[in-house]
């Protein structure tokens, strides 16, 4: 089977099933500076009114003083800057996000810089040429502070035979 980012006989960026190792840590040299533009796109996109992200004037009188960057957005960020290194060109799909938390909030002008680690790994029982690999992403801040942190599991392509 090909996929979408994949050609027959092609080395791909991301790693197969069988390359991947419980307790394996990536410090995934991508940063990404959040912009307001970002968080203001991201909100209309969603269709999320909330004051808390949109709203300069209501912030001011926050515990926080400014716009809080949409958490959705900061845990597509998150996952987004590991796919390089881990599974461009060789999941076939998330399965599920589990235990996301926000410790600290984002801004705009926060640095995003991601460490991925790999929790666990295993066939799948229904498709004999894929695994399943459980990541923890931590999105961590210019200030080292973890900003998001979350358990996800993709369906991983095993190495073509």
């Amino acid at each position: 089977m090909i996929g979408f980012l994949e050609t027959e006989g092609e080395d791909m960026a991301g790693l197969y099933f069988e390359e991947f190792t419980v307790g394996q840590v990536f410090e995934h040299e991508i940063r990404r500076t959040v912009l307001e533009a970002d968080n203001m796109w991201f909100s209309a996109m969603t269709y999320n009114p909330a004051q808390i992200h949109i709203d300069h004037d209501y912030c001011a009188n926050t515990e926080f003083g400014k716009p809080l960057v949409n958490s959705l957005f900061t845990l597509g960020l998150v996952i987004g800057l590991s796919v390089q290194d881990t599974t461009l060109g060789t999941t076939v799909g998330n399965l599920g996000m589990s235990e996301t938390t926000f410790p600290k909030p984002v801004f705009a002008g926060d640095t995003i810089r991601v460490r991925t680690t790999i929790l666990d790994k295993r066939e799948s029982k229904s498709r004999p040429t894929q695994g399943i690999v459980q990541f923890e992403h931590l999105g961590i801040n210019q200030r080292d502070e973890i900003v998001c942190r979350t358990l996800r599991s993709g369906l991983m392509l095993k190495k073509p035979a």
